[in-house]
């Protein structure tokens, strides 16, 4: 249960490690006193030919004063020099064969520090040591006496320990969690499993599913989670919330399999004010690799969506939000919610603009600024005011920590009859791009196009955007969190900028002339993280169900194992677009796969009611 310092390095984020607890709980950040792993490096037992005035050596090897006496005490009574090695190589002569390559050695540079064994010796630079220090526990160059090595690795019970790189002590690397089938190897310090090693993708063994702000009255409808298993080996799943146990199932493999949960009331119910909610998030674990979507509610209804749940070890401390503005007709808020994997996380809140109209709570003031604290499964849910709109908002923490964004019950646009929910689960800043592919989707008979708004955020001052072909919005946006808003639309086109943005698109509402459904809100994913095969769910009850595909123009793509063949191209991408229907007497388990890396969303549409997911992504690949 420790946040894994490769997965953060990866997306270019240093942040503090915690210790972990062994029982699969809280974190909190006090540090164990624990045992050592050895590591030592010899100096070089090689003589130079060339001995260095004052000091020397004598034909057997042993050292000796500047007079050439052989000595036994002091410094240079020491057999071994350390050195430092170049190679010359001679060219061959016209009276004799090659010269082969000679080493010409000399002393090491007066103060580095040299190893032998568990002794650190300080080179004089004249081929002697000025002093040498037995350690007490490791020697490692050129720091000289240690804690440990840097970078060697323990386990302490099932805790993988990583060296620091000052060598002064151990940090938590992971928990070896036996709820998701691992186990710390005493030979490799390491965590074993078919969980351990996880690459950043969407698919993992530890999840958050988090309740979000929805309309009262509609929780005979359940909120759900789908889990697809991807692996060859069935899933045991896990569900708990803080200390208590939830749920468990068994997903066969290469199967999809809803899970119920409860309502938290806490974060659904009402229309305000901001809440900070102790355990709000359950915690979802498996002991195979699989992908969760959360759906809230589950069933087709007229106020629906769906998030992309990303694992754990995606999460980094920096996320843009993108929400929707608070709809005054009824009051209804746009909000966000940030959940903590671990004890003792600090989160800062910056509102877009410094500052929208905000319902103050847990720690969040009337503009929707504030620096809060949770622990394990804590959520803070900011919600909008009147005129307020948290798309924009930056949030940043100093330990992993998932975003969502959405908005209770809304208009796309504003005015456009009926309101329905948004949730989506932001990305990572270090994982967006500075390039996407905007596509409409299908309308409910999939002959003509739903319209969408867009909405592009920068997360760095001055961003300069292009687009092909152009939009008729502002090209530059002076601040991070600043945004541009294309207005309804079934146009496709590539957004270009300068410096990384996240991309939202926005299903308007029903009666906006653009067919069946209602506002639904999606991530547009960059085409570098596309991947070429997918596992994913969409509940039958709906009219009509679609997966979306943006696939590089001639790739070879199959639907639930059926050849897609009705691709358009997008003006000079090299990519194309295809539409395609799902089959709803399947149950709902649904895949794609592809010779080529392709991009999927998935939705359902019904009258007045609709859900939008993006289907996937690989985290580590880094857009640049």
């Amino acid at each position: 249960m420790v946040w894994t310092t490769r997965s953060l390095l990866t997306l270019g984020v240093a942040l503090p490690l915690a210790a972990c607890s062994d029982d699969g709980g809280r974190l909190d950040s006090a540090s164990a006193t624990l045992p050592t792993t050895n590591s030592t490096v010899n100096p070089s037992t090689t003589v130079s030919t060339d001995t260095p005035t004052g000091s020397g050596t004598s034909t057997d090897g042993t050292a000796s004063d500047s007079d050439g006496t052989s000595t036994t005490d002091g410094v240079d009574s020491i057999t071994t020099l350390p050195t430092s090695t170049t190679s010359t190589t001679v060219g061959p002569t016209t009276d004799g064969p090659d010269t082969t390559s000679t080493t010409v050695e000399g002393p090491c540079p007066e103060d580095q520090i040299e190893c032998d064994g568990t002794t650190a010796k300080v080179c004089d630079g004249m081929g002697g040591f000025k002093s040498e220090t037995p350690c007490a526990m490791a020697c490692a160059e050129p720091l000289g006496c240690v804690t440990c090595v840097p970078g060697s690795t323990q386990c302490v019970g099932q805790v993988s320990q990583v060296c620091k790189q000052d060598g002064s002590g151990w940090e938590d690397q992971n928990d070896c969690d036996p709820v998701q089938g691992l186990a710390c190897d005493p030979g490799t310090g390491q965590c074993l499993g078919a969980c351990a090693d996880l690459g950043l993708s969407y698919i993992g063994c530890d999840y958050y599913p988090t309740v979000l702000q929805q309309l009262d009255g509609f929780q005979a409808n359940p909120y759900a989670v789908a889990v697809a298993n991807t692996s060859a080996s069935p899933a045991n799943i896990t569900v708990t919330r803080g200390a208590n146990p939830v749920a468990m199932a068994t997903v066969p493999a290469n199967s999809v399999q809803v899970m119920e949960l409860p309502w938290v009331a806490e974060l659904y119910s009402g229309t305000g004010p901001s809440v900070l909610v102790t355990d709000g998030a359950y915690r979802l674990r498996s002991t195979q690799p699989v992908t969760v979507y959360q759906f809230n509610p589950l069933n087709a209804d007229v106020t629906n969506d769906a998030s992309l749940l990303l694992p754990v070890n995606t999460w980094t401390g920096n996320y843009l939000v993108a929400s929707w503005p608070f709809w005054n007709g009824f009051g209804y808020a746009g909000f966000y919610a940030v959940t903590a994997r671990y004890d003792n996380t600090t989160v800062t809140l910056k509102a877009p603009k410094g500052g929208t109209p905000t319902q103050a709570g847990g720690g969040v003031d009337g503009q929707g600024n504030g620096v809060v604290v949770l622990n394990e499964g804590d959520v803070i849910q900011v919600l909008s005011a009147t005129n307020g709109d948290e798309t924009g908002a930056i949030v940043t923490a100093d330990k992993p920590v998932q975003v969502f964004g959405g908005h209770e019950c809304t208009q796309v646009p504003i005015g456009i009859t009926a309101c329905d929910h948004l949730e989506e689960s932001m990305f990572p800043i270090e994982a967006l791009a500075k390039e996407y592919i905007v596509v409409p989707p299908s309308q409910d008979n999939g002959n003509a196009e739903k319209a969408v708004i867009v909405r592009i955020v920068a997360s760095e001052a001055n961003t300069t955007l292009t687009f092909d072909p152009d939009q008729p919005v502002n090209k530059v946006l002076a601040n991070a969190g600043d945004f541009v808003e294309i207005p309804t639309t079934v146009a496709k086109f590539v957004v270009t900028a300068d410096k990384k943005i996240l991309v939202a698109e926005y299903m308007v509402g029903q009666d906006a002339g653009y067919g069946t459904s209602d506002p639904a809100m999606l991530l547009a994913v960059p085409t570098a993280q596309f991947r070429s095969n997918y596992l994913m769910y969409a509940q039958p009850g709906w009219s009509a169900n679609f997966v979306d595909i943006l696939a590089p123009t001639g790739a070879s793509v199959q639907v639930d194992g059926a050849a897609v063949g009705n691709f358009s191209a997008i003006g000079a991408t090299g990519f194309s677009l295809a539409h395609v229907p799902l089959n709803n007497g399947t149950g709902g388990s649904h895949s794609v796969t592809a010779d080529q890396k392709v991009g999927i969303s998935v939705y359902g549409v019904l009258n007045y009611g609709s859900y939008w997911y993006p289907g996937g992504l690989d985290l580590d690949v880094i857009p640049q």
